[in-house]
């Protein structure tokens, strides 16, 4: 069997090609599986559309929901990753709303400033790391999503 999308020649009992990683099937034109590059670009979405919230309101939450509940049966990475922004999104949002209630007292003030900095911050780092392939975990989050 001839992959129709590189002319590789692959074995009869070949699933996918072993120089493109189309999928070979009888008959039809082989279908490219999803590469590492755009999982791992689809994932750094998962941290990058959290920035929406500087716009929209809950936009931080918004943004890496939606990607991840489009790409989540399709690719680990994107499942791992947008669970671990959604996280991190929920309990910064979590730690705003807490100093909001802390302005009546003076210290909310400074104290979401300093969230919205790191917030922005660790969003950046995330997005970098999984643009490189590693993996990030964020700091200061509370999982909801296992």
């Amino acid at each position: 069997m001839t992959c129709s999308n590189c002319g590789t020649t692959c074995g009869p009992e070949s699933r996918f090609c072993p120089s493109c990683g189309a999928m070979l099937a009888a008959g039809a034109r082989p279908v490219l599986a999803q590469s590492a590059q755009d999982e791992k670009t689809v994932a750094m979405l998962c941290h990058l559309t959290a920035l929406a919230g500087l716009i929209v309101p809950f936009g931080n939450l918004i943004g890496p929901l939606i990607v991840w509940l489009m790409k989540r049966d399709t690719s680990p990475l994107v499942d791992s990753t947008g669970k671990e922004s959604l996280n991190f999104q929920i309990s910064m949002t979590i730690y705003l709303l807490c100093s909001f209630l802390l302005v009546f007292i003076v210290i909310g003030i400074p104290l979401m400033m300093v969230l919205g900095i790191i917030d922005i911050a660790l969003t950046i780092v995330a997005a970098i790391k999984t643009a490189n392939g590693e993996a990030y975990a964020y700091p200061f989050t509370i999982r909801f999503l296992r």
